[in-house]
C-alpha cells in the first residue's frame, strides 16, 4: 500500500537531505547482489532516522536487523565520540557487505556486528541503549521489546519499523496471517504500556517512536 502518492513521495525526499553518496552506493548494490532489496531503508526514513540520532545525541545504540547496513550508518551518524553501536542480525552472508561499508563510512571502529538470535544475544549485552531500534522478525517484535527494555533507561528511545505492514493493520485479517495479527497486538501494547510514551509516525511503512518513562 502506497501512503502518499508518488509524486509527493518525491517532493518529501527532494526536501530532505541529500542522501550520502555511500549509502546511494550501498543502496545500488543491495539491489544488484542481495535478496528482497526492498528491506533497505532508503533515502527518507534514513535521514529521518540519522535526524533522531543527531537529536538524542546517544552514546550506546542497539540495531536488532541489520540487512546491509544502511540504517546502522545513519544511526551511527548521531553517536557520541566515544560511543557504539551494536547490532544484530541472523544472516551471517551479509556480515562482510556490512563491514565493507561501516569502514567506508567512518564509523566502523564505533559499529560492532553480532550475528545470531537477537534474543540469546541481548541479554548477553552489558550496555545500556539510548537508542534502539527494532527492524528485525515482525513475529518477534513483543518479545524484542521486553529484552530491550532490560538494557535501557528512563529517556531512552525505541524505534520500531514495519508497524503499518504494508497497510495490512486496517485490512481484513486473514485467519493464517500470524505477523499482522502479532503486529496488530504490539501496535496496542506499545500504546497502552505505562512504561512507555508512544507515537507512531506515518513514515514509509510505519515507524513508531516509544520513550521509557
Amino acid at each position: 500500500m502506497h501512503f502518499l502518492s508518488p509524486l509527493l513521495e518525491d517532493y518529501i525526499q527532494n526536501h530532505s537531505q541529500e542522501e550520502p553518496e555511500l549509502l546511494q552506493e550501498l543502496t545500488r548494490e543491495t539491489h544488484l547482489k542481495v535478496l528482497r532489496p526492498r528491506m533497505v531503508t532508503g533515502h527518507f526514513q534514513g535521514r529521518v532516522l540519522s535526524m533522531l540520532s543527531k537529536i538524542i545525541g546517544p552514546k550506546n545504540i542497539l540495531e536488532i536487523g541489520t540487512y546491509t547496513g544502511y540504517s546502522a550508518i545513519c544511526l551511527a551518524e548521531g553517536l557520541q565520540k566515544e560511543g557504539t553501536l551494536h547490532t544484530i542480525d541472523i544472516n551471517e552472508e551479509l556480515t562482510g557487505l556490512q563491514r565493507r561499508y561501516f569502514d567506508k563510512s567512518g564509523f566502523g571502529n564505533q559499529i560492532i556486528q553480532h550475528t545470531g538470535d537477537a534474543l540469546k544475544i541481548i541479554p548477553k549485552l552489558d550496555w545500556i541503549f539510548d537508542l534502539v531500534f527494532i527492524d528485525a522478525e515482525k513475529k518477534e517484535y513483543p518479545k524484542y521489546l521486553e529484552a530491550v527494555l532490560k538494557k535501557t533507561k528512563q529517556g531512552s528511545i525505541v524505534l520500531s519499523d514495519n508497524v503499518l505492514w504494508s497497510g495490512k493493520v486496517i485490512e481484513p485479517l486473514g485467519p493464517k496471517d500470524k505477523a499482522t495479527t502479532i503486529l496488530l497486538e504490539y501496535n496496542k501494547k506499545i500504546k497502552e504500556d505505562k512504561r512507555l510514551e508512544t507515537v507512531l509516525l506515518p513514515i514509509r511503512d510505519g515507524l513508531t517512536l516509544c520513550r521509557v518513562l
